[in-house]
């Protein structure tokens, strides 16, 4: 999969850019709050059709364009054939998704279609972070390659939805009443969330495998590190889970077991990395499960997604820096999008790798082409 164009109209802090793009490494360079970021979310929301972010559409659009709206759109190259997306934002008419000129009602069966994988300096509260952040990490990855999962995960979140609005005003009802209505928001979770925790079970396990391997070569050294996936659910069956918490439920007014407590944890050398680890081995970890999805999605969809990489090389000393560029310019890994302060660092790593890249320069949302 090729992304060979990109095209921004008020979007964020751009009023309008093109792109042409090389089929292997493209560069961007350029001050912090040029604008940098925005293209690779840019290239995301094609693929997720919202922010990595997580920001309001309403705040995407240009602060300083008197126009209503953002418009993206891309041509992909997939094998022989070209796809056009384009998603477009309208503060009074929403949001639309179109797929080569066909509107894209669904957006839920958009995800995984043109998988990407980015990497941001925010992600080191996947590390540091509560287990939401680790939780979503898991959707974002699973969702890509597994179809179901997301109507799955919608569908969990809104029966627990239902259900805290139950528990929430069970005084003002008979207890004959919510009883019924806790049975069958009940079979609901258990319907849906089993599916999640499987599905997220046996992810894990082959993340934890990929995970230590390209710890180690990032890092050149011989810490053991390791992740494990946390559920409730491995302890008993959802059934029971919700038929012991129900007190306890009653009492805080909200279901207090299940897949929406689940956790990831990391350790190094068997300790619990967020105590010990330096922030440099937090940022290898980070760049190690980062390379591990691509890997499980590359497995999954037999297909290279798009790897964006944020400002990755701050905090990273030289060697790592270079094990990382080894390691992604190979054949293994398809387009490559990275942002960095530093023109002459990109320029070197461009030079000095045999494949092809481009190298652009950002300032204030205006985009040059360097080399």
């Amino acid at each position: 999969m090729h992304l060979e164009t990109l095209k921004l109209l008020n979007f964020k802090n751009y009023t309008e850019a093109n792109l042409l793009f090389s089929e292997k490494i493209n560069c961007f360079t350029g001050k912090n709050a040029s604008g940098k970021t925005n293209l690779l979310d840019a290239i995301y929301m094609l693929s997720f059709t919202k922010s990595y972010f997580n920001t309001l559409d309403k705040q995407i659009i240009n602060a300083h364009s008197d126009e209503p709206f953002y418009f993206l759109s891309a041509h992909y190259r997939i094998d022989n054939d070209q796809e056009t997306i384009s998603l477009r934002y309208h503060r009074e008419k929403g949001k639309r998704l179109t797929r080569n000129d066909k509107e894209v009602k669904r957006f839920s069966k958009h995800i995984g279609e043109f998988p990407v994988v980015m990497m941001s300096p925010g992600d080191i509260f996947l590390v540091t972070g509560g287990s939401d952040l680790r939780r979503r990490f898991l959707d974002i990855t699973i969702s890509q390659f597994d179809a179901d999962y997301m109507h799955h995960l919608t569908q969990y979140n809104n029966a627990l939805k239902q259900r805290n609005h139950i528990l929430k005003n069970a005084w003002n009802q008979p207890a004959i009443i919510v009883d019924e209505l806790l049975a069958v928001w009940n079979e609901k979770l258990i319907q849906y969330g089993q599916y999640i925790y499987e599905q997220r079970h046996e992810t894990t396990k082959t993340l934890c495998r990929l995970f230590n391997t390209f710890y180690r070569f990032i890092a050149n050294d011989n810490d053991q590190v390791e992740v494990t996936y946390e559920s409730q659910l491995s302890q008993s069956s959802f059934a029971e889970l919700l038929a012991q918490s129900i007190e306890n439920d009653r009492r805080t007014q909200y279901t207090t077991t299940g897949i929406h407590k689940d956790d990831l944890v990391f350790k190094i050398n068997d300790m619990p990395l967020k105590k010990v680890a330096s922030q440099g081995q937090q940022k290898t970890l980070l760049i190690a499960l980062k390379l591990a999805e691509y890997e499980i999605i590359k497995q999954h969809k037999n297909r290279l997604p798009l790897l964006l990489l944020d400002d990755v090389f701050d905090k990273l000393d030289a060697h790592r820096v270079a094990r990382l560029i080894e390691q992604v310019a190979t054949n293994e890994y398809g387009q490559i999008f990275i942002t960095d302060t530093h023109q002459d660092r990109m320029q070197k790593v461009l030079d000095e790798i045999n494949v092809p890249g481009k190298l652009f320069s950002v300032e204030q949302g205006k985009i040059q082409t360097v080399t």
